[in-house]
């Protein structure tokens, strides 16, 4: 599988329906997930538009916290396609549906932290579009990843219906230079799936982290441009809880829809991809940023290959 296949569209849409749909797995029941995923997408299939795209949470049918049992709970990707394939047929799916969610990868032996990007029809059968394995594996604090998984190497954007998306794994979206190659590589959507533990209470009785998330994906939406699509897992796993805050924010960084901190829900919104680019133009930080790139790249300064020098 190549890591990004182009799909040669007719004409540019200016809207689609999200859905996204915050998960309590339970831990290592990968078929009682699956039957939790079936009931929330025969939920989404009653609305009166159902959703042309669908968002998971990391580890969605897994839970997050699995240490070394990640390799009895990972899957091929056209394994966990076609697993996610058989649930929206089961749910008496009648169209097809793009659908992007995180999981557990086993890549002929090598164990990533994945999220797969596919085409869901309604016979049960899978087209992946794209797989994004996880750049930023956190091994501290309650996180202890980079122990039992190996990192991703890049971001890339990648072309669906909609325009470019591109994927970003929870702390990937830390690193505020990922969003920025992401976009720089066209992506106008971000897909964030998370498994992001609660932390601290603020003042407003919020919990700390669901603040921080929303600062965080306002200004990177804000910055470059695009819609955000974040999905949080929820729960309980080993006395951790996660923060949930599932939530979808606009190219000028307004939150359009959001979930609760707990429990699972489902988040819906039919959002207007010509927003994105009235956003650019209004606010032209990416265009800038496309002029300015080189310089800051030939910078000396910087910890860079000397091959990135040599091409700037």
């Amino acid at each position: 599988m190549s890591p990004s296949t182009r799909i040669p569209r007719s004409s540019p849409r200016t809207s689609m329906r999200v859905a996204i749909v915050q998960m309590q797995p339970r831990k290592g029941d990968i078929a009682a997930n699956l039957a939790m995923l079936r009931d929330a997408f025969a939920a989404v299939l009653a609305l009166e538009r159902p959703p042309e795209l669908i968002v998971l949470p990391e580890a969605a049918l897994t839970g997050y916290f699995l240490e070394g049992a990640v390799y009895d709970c990972s899957f091929a990707s056209d394994d966990f396609a076609a697993l996610l394939a058989t649930a929206w047929r089961d749910a008496g799916a009648k169209e097809s549906v793009d659908i992007a969610s995180g999981f557990y990868e086993n890549a002929d032996g090598t164990f990533y932290n994945a999220s797969v990007y596919a085409t869901l029809a309604p016979t049960g059968t899978a087209a992946i579009v794209h797989v994004h394995r996880k750049l930023f594996l956190p091994t501290y604090g309650v996180f202890d990843e980079d122990r039992f998984l190996t990192r991703g190497r890049r971001v890339q954007a990648f072309d669906t219906a909609f325009g470019r998306v591109a994927m970003l794994i929870c702390e990937d979206m830390w690193h505020s230079l990922v969003p920025t190659i992401a976009a720089l590589k066209g992506a106008r959507i971000l897909i964030v799936p998370s498994a992001s533990p609660g932390r601290g209470i603020n003042g407003a009785g919020e919990l700390e982290s669901t603040t921080y998330w929303r600062s965080l994906l306002s200004l990177a939406a804000a910055e470059h441009g695009v819609y955000v699509l974040y999905a949080g897992l929820t729960g309980f796993e080993g006395g951790k809880g996660f923060a949930g805050g599932s939530r979808i924010v606009d190219p000028r960084g307004a939150t359009v829809a959001e979930g609760a901190a707990l429990g699972p829900c489902i988040v819906t919104a039919e959002i207007d991809l010509a927003e994105i680019d009235l956003a650019r133009a209004n606010m032209p930080l990416l265009g800038d940023l496309v002029t300015v790139l080189p310089d800051l790249l030939l910078d000396d300064e910087l910890p860079l290959p000397v091959s990135v020098r040599a091409h700037g």
